[in-house]
């Protein structure tokens, strides 16, 4: 099993050395954050999330149940890159678990990833260790949101207990934290008493050095703050927003209220 895994992750590397990704076609939009090259290849751009246009169901088969946003989002990227030639500009990590190439897409002097957040049509999703245009985005993303731009300007933001009706969907969720867990793999911000029911925000263990890195220690930082996450909303014991970096929350003014 371990040779396996080895001689795949060689050939993913070999196959993204062979082709020049400074210059290769786009060929189609699969939705707002997805696209294929010419090579066949799939490429997911780095930093963001769009609304889904199909949902993973519990058996693993995928359903088309476009997600509010979602076509627009895909509508927005074809304009932008389909049947143009673009450059693939990669990070720390070129593929994905499920073999897609992961980078940074360029149509002449557009910065697709980019562009898709400052005009409101994705969220930041950081994961390190790609994390070079992280700033970038963020300020990207305070621009989209202060103009309600795309999906800022379509969909208000939830209160925590709202959380549970909209399970699929990219939202932007308020709420205080009243509590916090680390477990052996993750590390849970809680926003009422009973976790098995009421929304929680995830953060892995793998991921909370970059916290720590802002001088930030998720599991006392947050409590008994009112926070703002944005991301995609999960069922798992109830409701949650998996976060990947200290980017993805907003602790807003005034503590508890």
């Amino acid at each position: 099993m371990i040779k396996r895994l080895f001689f795949l992750s060689l050939l993913l590397i070999l196959s993204c050395s062979q082709f020049d990704y400074s210059q290769i076609k786009v060929i189609e939009v699969i939705d707002g954050d997805t696209v294929r090259l010419s090579n066949g290849r799939l490429l997911r751009y780095i930093g963001l999330d769009t609304p889904e246009v199909r949902i993973k169901e519990k058996n693993g088969d995928f359903k088309y149940q476009p997600q509010p946003f979602s076509l627009e989002a895909k509508e927005f990227n074809r304009k932008l890159v389909e049947g143009n030639i673009a450059r693939v500009e990669f990070d720390i990590e070129k593929t994905d678990c499920y073999g897609r190439l992961l980078g940074y897409c360029f149509i002449g002097k557009i910065f697709v990833n980019k562009k898709l957040v400052e005009q409101g049509y994705a969220v930041i999703s950081t994961r390190p260790p790609n994390v070079k245009y992280v700033e970038s985005f963020v300020s990207a993303q305070k621009s989209a949101r202060g103009a309600k731009r795309g999906l800022w300007g379509s969909l208000p933001t939830l209160n925590h207990n709202q959380a549970n009706n909209y399970i699929n969907q990219i939202r932007s969720v308020e709420g205080v934290v009243v509590g916090s867990y680390k477990s052996a793999k993750c590390l849970f911000l809680n926003f009422g008493q009973n976790y098995r029911s009421d929304f929680t925000v995830a953060i892995f263990n793998n991921v909370i050095k970059t916290f720590k890195q802002k001088g930030i220690d998720p599991l006392s930082f947050y409590n008994g703050k009112r926070i703002r996450v944005n991301g995609k909303i999960r069922e798992y014991n109830g409701p949650e927003i998996i976060i990947n970096s200290p980017y993805e929350i907003e602790v807003l003014e005034g503590g508890i209220k």
